[in-house]
């Protein structure tokens, strides 16, 4: 969408400044409807095509580096990138403006003309310009969490917002003792490792990390999205089965292995923005604290993960087997909460 914008806004400015001609019809492409059509898609499907690239292969590639240095290299990557894009796609456009045939002498004239004028060069500047905000986007939508950079820029949680979601309450097993063991400077690289390993299966299942409070991840969905398919459900035995699939290097790097446990529970948040220095999407709601009780029931209770009955109730029961625990109090509770075992089938 950003590169579709962008493309929008610098033909329109493009188009002011030469008063709607093409003053330079031996290297510029003519702008009809036809053109218009075609140069919206092909920026859209690059725009894609680079957005796909970034997720699932580049972006992980720089996952270590600093912000300064992933921008650099991706920069010089996607650059080149587009100028094979940019030159296989010039000619495609002059045939359906000159209305011929792409190995028509017309337009491989034209294109030779174009490679050497100062239109290439201002096309190139404008990619440039276009992979940069990306990139911007990107990295600062990557610090600041799955989605809230959007959020902050669309003003959804200007004003306070009631809504309807799911937490999960995520620790880790014997963090205390895994601290002690491997020192607070390799700790801190194995939490990294950790987080990264869980970071894919969150935002497959729709989930947005809200906190990193330690050695404890706090996952939030959009009532909807956590319920559909059992996505929290199926989120925790995704991060499960990861770990498990890095197990030899967790392993052979810190000689320890990490599991978690989990509890889970449905209920009303005020979410908005807060803070004065520095701004963040806040949720209020006695669902945080009853989640994070459920939480500290897996231990003595000794289960992997445990939801809440008003969960329970809206979780469908094809695929999901359900366990009742029993009736238990929660601190800040009067009343009892009924708590369930969940497992796919």
């Amino acid at each position: 969408m950003i590169w579709l914008v962008l493309s929008w806004f610098i033909l329109l400015i493009e188009s002011m400044a030469t008063e709607y001609q093409n003053q330079r019809p031996e290297t510029d492409i003519t702008v009809t409807w036809n053109i218009f059509v075609f140069a919206s898609l092909a920026v859209f499907l690059v725009g894609m095509a680079m957005g796909a690239v970034e997720v699932l292969w580049l972006g992980k590639r720089f996952k270590r580096k600093a912000f300064w240095q992933k921008i650099l290299y991706k920069m010089g990557f996607y650059l080149l990138f587009m100028l094979v894009i940019n030159l296989v796609t010039f000619p495609i456009a002059a045939s359906i403006e000159l209305s011929s045939s792409i190995l028509d002498a017309q337009v491989w004239h034209k294109f030779s003309n174009y490679i050497v004028s100062p239109t290439f060069l201002s096309t190139m500047v404008s990619l440039t310009f276009s992979i940069f905000v990306s990139l911007i986007y990107s990295g600062i939508s990557e610090h600041l969490g799955h989605n809230v950079l959007l959020n902050f820029f669309s003003g959804k949680y200007h004003q306070p917002k009631e809504e309807s979601r799911v937490f999960m309450f995520l620790d880790m097993k014997s963090s205390t003792s895994f601290a002690e063991q491997l020192g607070h400077k390799k700790y801190f690289r194995f939490l990294s490792d950790y987080y990264n390993q869980l970071s894919n299966d969150i935002i497959q299942y729709k989930g947005e990390v809200y906190q990193y409070v330690g050695d404890e991840i706090v996952v939030t969905w959009k009532r909807e999205d956590g319920l559909q398919h059992h996505n929290c459900i199926r989120c925790f035995y995704a991060m499960k089965q990861s770990l498990q699939k890095k197990r030899n290097y967790f392993e052979e790097t810190y000689g320890v292995v990490p599991s978690f446990r989990a509890g889970l529970h449905l209920g009303q948040v005020t979410t908005g923005e807060i803070g004065a220095l520095k701004k963040e999407i806040f949720f209020t709601g006695d669902v945080l604290n009853v989640t994070a009780r459920i939480q500290q029931l897996c231990k003595p209770l000794q289960q992997e993960i445990i939801i809440s009955e008003e969960l329970a109730e809206q979780l469908k029961s094809d695929g999901l087997r359900l366990k009742s625990l029993g009736n238990m109090e929660l601190e800040g509770r009067k009343k009892p909460v009924e708590l369930f075992a969940a497992q796919l089938v």
